[in-house]
């Protein structure tokens, strides 16, 4: 990869990165209900399937994945259905203590991190990421393998640093939401964010039709 094409890489990466995808709205919305820190542990649950996803690109089984037919319909099948269960159970959440300090409120954050890993690693516009749009940064006159884990440390990088500004975002609605009323109307509205992306992705027809955002 020349420094010109990694340099054009890095503000894309951040891009894709930043968008609000699944996985960040649900970041920001643990933060909301229990907090910085689990909410930023837990956000180690995606960077594993990323990081899984890159491997897999990089040794070329990514793709075939990708275009297979059968796959992505198993895929979108289950990553939607997964995602309107999390979008239903949101919507459903009870109001959250807001008094509780940070650390105090009941949470798994095994549980949470299981949740955002299944997440990611069931979106299948996610490994599109890595298997369309990174291989238009690669140097095809030098090996691939080095050029695809350098845009995977960096992707992953950004990525970590998207989970803290998305929970630093659900801790400063933490404090804003301290009404009920507050709390049930952002749930709805993290709720229906993520029921609306998972109904995109049972909806969607093919792989081509699905190269857009992950995060």
């Amino acid at each position: 990869m020349t420094l010109a094409a990694f340099l054009l890489f890095l503000p894309t990466c951040i891009a894709l990165n930043l968008v609000p995808g699944p996985n960040n709205v649900l970041s920001m919305n643990n933060a909301t209900r229990f907090g910085f820190r689990p909410a930023f542990f837990a956000g180690s649950g995606r960077l594993v399937a990323f990081a899984g996803m890159i491997v897999l690109a990089a040794v070329g089984l990514a793709a075939v994945l990708a275009t297979s037919a059968l796959f992505f319909l198993v895929l979108k099948v289950v990553g939607g259905m997964y995602l309107m269960w999390i979008a239903f159970s949101i919507w459903r959440s009870p109001v959250a203590d807001m008094s509780l300090q940070e650390g105090q409120a009941a949470v798994s954050i095994r549980r949470l991190t299981v949740q955002e890993f299944v997440c990611a690693a069931s979106n299948p516009k996610a490994i599109l990421i890595f298997t369309a749009i990174f291989p238009q940064f690669l140097n095809t006159n030098a090996a691939l393998l080095p050029q695809f884990l350098i845009m995977g440390g960096a992707f992953l990088v950004f990525e970590t640093a998207t989970i803290a500004l998305y929970a630093y975002a659900g801790l400063h609605l933490r404090k804003a939401l301290s009404s009920a009323t507050g709390q049930r109307r952002f749930n709805r509205f993290s709720g229906g964010v993520l029921g609306v992306i998972g109904l995109a992705l049972l909806t969607a027809h093919s792989p081509s039709s699905a190269a857009s955002s992950a995060p």
